[in-house]
């Protein structure tokens, strides 16, 4: 005899909340998610992995406990399991949701020249960065047309700090032939504002990337409260 997340087993009795999963699912077939709120999206997606068991007070302490759909869906897997009912099913769930929207997203960017689709870019880098719960720096390498080659994870560090070695930056950009780069990173702290650290080694690439002909587009910081652009902000 099976258990689902939830912990009840499969000769469980289903009450009350059947009848609830279908109108559920009827109000997103007929209005889309715009009709769901951030809970009710969350129901949908343990449907599946909790079978037996009424899915909203769960959903409804995830939000709590993280703050939003998407902070949900980008928690770390420890901390999702410390809320009554989430098992290792729920919790694959929610991760393949948030990797199939990153997945989504990426294929956006991947259509169309980079910088005539800067919110694209914008609305990738934010779902698959600004929750996470440490430091992760990003690198975009774009060809002549300013296509993307190449979105790569150069370093993953602490809550607060990510080593970026220049030098490594500028050899993988020569080894992709790249002609342009986009560094990205993010600030668990949610505040994207740039650190005096952030500027220096943003200074320190871009010296080396100009004699060797490849651009320096953007250094953009994400994070909860928004992101940053050191092209907006005149500091490069």
């Amino acid at each position: 005899m099976g258990t689902d997340d939830s912990g009840f087993s499969d000769a469980s009795a289903a009450p009350h909340y059947h009848g609830h999963r279908d109108r559920l699912r009827q109000r997103f077939r007929d209005g889309g998610h715009e009709a769901l709120q951030d809970y009710e999206m969350l129901e949908l997606l343990l449907f599946s992995p909790i079978k037996r068991a009424d899915t909203k007070p769960i959903a409804k302490a995830l939000i709590a406990r993280f703050g939003s759909f998407a902070d949900v869906l980008a928690a770390p897997p420890a901390r999702l399991m410390e809320v009554k009912g989430v098992g290792q099913r729920v919790v694959d769930q929610l991760k393949l949701a948030h990797a199939v929207s990153q997945r989504f997203l990426r294929e956006e960017v991947r259509k169309k020249p980079v910088l005539s689709s800067w919110s694209a870019v914008l609305d990738y880098v934010r779902t698959a960065m600004a929750f996470s719960d440490r430091e992760e720096f990003r690198i975009l390498f774009l060809d002549k047309k300013n296509a993307l080659i190449a979105d790569e994870v150069q370093q993953r560090g602490t809550v607060d700090h990510t080593p970026v070695y220049p030098r490594e930056v500028m050899k993988r950009a020569l080894e992709l032939s790249a002609s342009a780069i986009i560094l990205v990173h993010n600030h668990p702290s949610g505040d994207p504002t740039p650190s005096r650290a952030d500027i220096q080694m943003t200074n320190q690439i871009a010296e080396i990337a100009k004699p060797l002909g490849i651009a320096l587009h953007d250094h953009i910081i994400v994070g909860r409260d928004g992101h940053a652009s050191f092209r907006g902000l005149q500091l490069i």
